[in-house]
């Protein structure tokens, strides 16, 4: 959320955008914001799941908390670029498609940053 904040405020004009150029920079940058607090937490998380592997030899060698991790963020990475192309597809060609898709990645990597909070628990 700070680096959104500190992106949105470096960028003149992205409190109150007066161009649609404008505004897709801005969600372009609300965007990458969002995507690199996913990332962060995706490293906490992953690595979370490699250390439950190394302490939980149960399963004998099987489909591990950290592959399966990785097999879901894989598979929602792809869920989500998807997804936000259907978004903008009603814009499909106009000015507004890549503010669209950004808003729609943003708002979709948000909600899975939470997923991946809430895979690490403590015990």
């Amino acid at each position: 959320m700070l680096l959104t904040i500190l992106l949105l405020a470096a960028t003149p004009g992205c409190n109150a955008p007066r161009s649609q150029a404008a505004m897709n920079s801005c969600a372009g940058l609300e965007y990458r914001a969002a995507d690199a607090a996913m990332t962060a937490q995706w490293k906490r998380t992953y690595a979370y799941m490699k250390g439950r592997d190394a302490q939980d030899t149960s399963r004998g060698g099987g489909f591990g908390y950290a592959a399966a991790t990785l097999a879901s963020q894989r598979a929602w990475l792809a869920y989500r670029d998807a997804q936000c192309v259907i978004a903008g597809a009603e814009y499909s060609g106009g000015s507004i498609e890549p503010m669209t898709q950004s808003r729609c990645k943003t708002a979709l990597t948000k909600l899975r940053t939470t997923e991946l909070k809430s895979l690490i628990w403590r015990r």
